[in-house]
């Protein structure tokens, strides 16, 4: 019996093309650091590893710790004392980028609905920004950290997806079996993957990413709608 239901945010519950969304948050970023001793392509650079650390991590520390500890690699060990000017990027600037992303209103039609049934609600987003850009992420899709019991940020994960690892911390925090979860998402890899624990698993190919060519077709699939009904029949 499924209890919970976890949801991607980027490209499911926010309709995104992530490579436009990426342009216009590392554009607005870089220019808003450069006067801080940020060169724009350097930054850009340096981010970019600290993601790819954060993929890697093991385990052993946070997302947030594995990111600032390469980013210290580059800049200093004393880095994160102008980790304010992040802040304020984000507090200031960030809902700008709001713009390269789309919004569709059922999506909290969706979650109401869901919430209605009592189904317990979880925020399965990939782990990589900080809480303060994951909330302002889903206030533009027209919902409120409250919809969520769980919102997995880099400061409260250790794993990003598609590593088992992040699954796995989910199902530990929250209490619950994989067979009582059902993960919905729009990225055939790092989405998808959540069946391998035994999780169910829903595509919403609006915002498609498939970057390994995958084979769809054996996933259950589609719009907000057909969500519903396949919640009503699992």
């Amino acid at each position: 019996m499924i209890k919970a239901i976890l949801f991607d945010l980027d490209g499911t519950l926010l309709p995104m093309d992530q490579d436009v969304f990426v342009k216009d948050y590392f554009g607005r970023l870089a220019g808003y650091l450069a006067p801080y001793g940020f060169e724009p392509s350097q930054l850009i650079d340096t981010i970019w590893q600290g993601t790819a650390a954060m993929m890697k991590n093991d385990g052993r520390m946070t997302n947030e710790e594995r990111f600032w500890q390469r980013f210290a690699e580059t800049y200093g060990s004393d880095v994160r004392e102008k980790e304010i000017y992040f802040n304020r990027y984000y507090e200031d600037i960030f809902d700008l980028v709001k713009d390269s992303c789309g919004y569709d209103p059922k999506a909290r039609t969706t979650v109401d609905a869901l919430r209605a049934a009592g189904y317990r609600l979880i925020l399965a987003t990939s782990p990589i920004f900080p809480a303060i850009a994951t909330k302002k992420r889903i206030r533009w899709a027209g919902l409120d950290e409250s919809d969520f019991e769980l919102v997995t940020t880099y400061e409260n994960c250790r794993f990003t997806k598609p590593n088992l690892g992040y699954y796995r911390d989910i199902l530990s925090a929250a209490a619950l079996a994989p067979e009582e979860c059902l993960m919905v998402g729009n990225d055939a890899t790092e989405d998808m993957v959540a069946a391998e624990l035994g999780m169910k698993v829903f595509l919403m190919p609006r915002d498609l990413i498939n970057r390994k060519g995958m084979d769809i077709s054996v996933y259950p699939q589609g719009d907000f709608d057909e969500l519903l009904q396949y919640v009503r029949i699992i």
